[in-house]
């Protein structure tokens, strides 16, 4: 049993580092079920960032749709997530009828196959929205449950590398994806011509990018089969060892204010977090064809999935909040430097995208490990669903904003906004968290 501070019911409180006695305890390798989800994740990851960073290119410039159009989609999508995290989540933390977290994570990766496939199909946006949709629907149900699964099988001591270890599987299979894109957009295309950094995204076929979206679709179906490999898992309350009974999720568990608080800095920043999708729009605006703005997302990739891992591990070591405070101040360099980039100096768009992927490290398994840190094995699920439901509402505002301002004012305008909020969202969490817990070295920024 893990000794420190208590909450007022007398559980022990998860700190946002682990004392580092504990560490030499912690087991070296991660249960099985971590290594299935993580290929899962892998494989799922491949498919959808096939699709991905060519969809923006798709909806705009070749189905006519206006940017902020694409950001209600992009939006609208996230909320989606968000909401059916929400509720896969608390049905998943019951046992028995109903309950259990793998039969919602099977039908999150099924769904999303259908989705692509509509996307491959579609004559107008708002049929792409459609199957964009249905995509993020699946998405929301596989999610909470996930990543609650992790948890249930990890110890605390092993939380940082169990999430830093699923991201960078699931990021070396969008790496994956994004290369394949790129390839295939190269290969379908013809051998670009030395004038070819000149060419807009514009000249490429619709027929090239429903080709790749099918592509996407079939090798989807990898993680849907992986899916039944997975094991349910056996949650086990840390005080007693024993099976916690099947009715004790048949209403929410009150949360912590720990956790509350720690989702209101997470929810916060999220408003500065529009969809990575403007970033691929700005990409064309310097010039980079189809192809090569699939290479610049996959730049992002390679930093992200290198990092995750190792960020993940020395966060639990660290803690998480020095590590997403680093995270969330690179966040405004970049936009900041993407938004105000001469197009004369588009080189650059290469440096920023791969220390954007440093960000991504830096916050994304983090941001769900210190979630966890706070929710207790009954209600991991439920708490991980409503992070989603708070960060993807806030996420549809950011987005719509961001398409909005673009349409009006440019994009210098829509990014300057999100470097900006990124800013009060970091100054707001050092006034916040500073004076919290003071007996303790938990959630305490660097001085």
């Amino acid at each position: 049993m893990l000794k420190g501070p208590t909450t007022r019911d007398g559980i022990p409180r998860m700190s946002d580092s682990i004392p580092p006695q504990t560490l030499t305890d912690a087991p070296r390798t991660l249960p099985r079920s971590v290594w299935i989800l993580s290929w899962i994740s892998f494989f799922a990851d491949v498919s959808s960032e096939m699709v991905y960073p060519i969809l923006p290119l798709f909806m705009v410039q070749s189905l006519g749709a206006s940017r902020t159009k694409l950001g209600l989609v992009e939006g609208a999508a996230v909320l989606l997530v968000a909401l059916m995290s929400a509720y896969a989540g608390i049905r998943s933390d019951r046992q028995g009828r109903g309950g259990g977290r793998v039969k919602w994570i099977r039908m999150g990766y099924g769904m999303p196959v259908w989705g692509k496939a509509i996307i491959a199909l579609a004559s107008t946006w708002p049929m792409v929205a459609a199957g964009r949709l249905l995509d993020r629907f699946g998405k929301g149900l596989r999610g909470a449950p996930r990543d609650a699964l992790i948890a249930d099988a990890v110890t605390p001591e092993q939380r940082g590398r169990a999430f830093g270890l699923h991201r960078t599987f699931d990021t070396a299979g969008a790496l994956l994806g994004v290369l394949l894109s790129a390839f295939l957009l190269w290969w379908l295309t013809g051998t670009p011509d030395q004038n070819a950094a000149s060419q807009s995204s514009i000249h490429t076929p619709d027929w090239v990018y429903r080709v790749i979206l099918a592509v996407g679709a079939v090798l989807g179906l990898a993680a849907w089969g992986l899916s039944f490999l997975v094991p349910e898992s056996r949650r086990e309350s840390p005080l007693h060892a024993t099976v916690i009974p099947e009715n004790v999720s048949t209403m929410p568990v009150k949360l912590s204010a720990e956790y509350w608080s720690v989702l209101t800095a997470l929810g916060l920043f999220s408003l500065a977090n529009s969809s990575d999708a403007f970033l691929m729009l700005r990409m064309g605006e310097f010039g980079y064809s189809s192809w090569q703005v699939v290479l610049l997302y996959a730049a992002y990739n390679i930093t992200y999935a290198g990092l995750s891992y190792p960020i993940g591990a020395l966060s639990d070591r660290w803690g998480r909040w020095r590590i997403i405070s680093a995270g969330w101040l690179i966040y405004a360099g970049v936009y900041a430097g993407l938004a105000w980039l001469p197009k004369s100096m588009a080189w650059g768009a290469w440096p920023l995208m791969g220390v954007y992927g440093v960000y991504m490290a830096l916050t994304d398994g983090i941001g769900k490990a210190l979630i966890t840190d706070h929710a207790p094995p009954e209600a991991r699920g439920q708490a991980m669903g409503i992070f989603y439901a708070v960060t993807g509402t806030t996420t549809l505002v950011a987005s719509l904003l961001a398409g909005w301002l673009w349409d009006h004012w440019g994009s210098p305008a829509a990014l300057s906004l999100g470097s900006a909020a990124a800013l009060i969202a970091l100054i707001a969490l050092a006034i916040t968290r500073r004076p919290a817990i003071p007996s303790t070295e938990e959630n305490r920024l660097p001085s």
